[in-house]
């Protein structure tokens, strides 16, 4: 729970210190600029809320690790969704009305899961899982769009080092694998979620697992 709140609170604040020239620079997700990027982190805070906020009565059917599901392909941004994110973002016009929306939705997001019991049982995406799961398998989400956003920018703080480090950990669950131990954190997450190419080296350190990598997260 404490991580959750580290790494929204890293990431909004990352967010706040951004100028307007920043908004208009590519991220580290294909296909979608900072403002498309940031526009998503307001959706993703309104799904904290309405996910907290949705009881359920069944025992849990996921954890951290299991809510997340493999795709087959890296994202283009031409999905529906994404393209959805896009034309939002753009309607907002200017950056400030981004920074407020994320500032105003995502404090309250912030606040919800600092009150929540971690025990509670939540639905969403037809799973259910207990609220502490839910807001664990979000450090995997502020962590990796933390390291989108500062993907092209420069003097942007990154994500916390423990984020970060949970993060890898997550994935390497989800891979069923190990990263190499030279491999950093980061490093580890961004040629493991396909956000960037292995170099000849780093390849050459995965072994089999290259064969299993990208892990695309949805």
């Amino acid at each position: 729970m404490d991580l959750f709140s580290h790494s929204w609170s890293a990431l909004r604040a990352a967010v706040a210190g951004l100028s307007d020239k920043d908004f208009a620079q590519p991220s580290g997700c294909s296909g979608w600029l900072v403002r498309d990027l940031v526009c998503h982190l307001v959706i993703d805070a309104q799904d904290v809320l309405i996910t907290l906020a949705t009881p359920a009565g069944t025992e849990p059917t996921r954890d951290s690790v299991t809510y997340w599901e493999v795709a087959e392909a890296l994202p283009t941004g031409d999905d529906p969704l994404d393209a959805l994110t896009v034309r939002l973002a753009a309607a907002y016009e200017e950056p400030w009305l981004l920074k407020f929306h994320l500032d105003d939705v995502g404090s309250a997001a912030g606040r919800a899961a600092g009150l929540a019991d971690p025990a509670l049982r939540v639905g969403t995406r037809d799973v259910v899982l207990t609220a502490g799961d839910f807001l664990g398998a979000y450090v995997l989400e502020w962590t990796l769009h933390h390291l989108d956003l500062v993907a092209h920018l420069r003097g942007v703080a990154p994500p916390p080092a423990e984020g970060l480090a949970r993060t890898r950990d997550m994935l390497e669950r989800i891979a069923g694998a190990a990263f190499p131990a030279s491999f950093s954190d980061t490093d580890a997450l961004l040629i493991g979620t396909g956000r960037r190419a292995p170099t000849g080296a780093e390849a050459a350190e995965l072994g089999e697992l290259a064969a299993r990598i990208p892990i695309v997260l949805g």
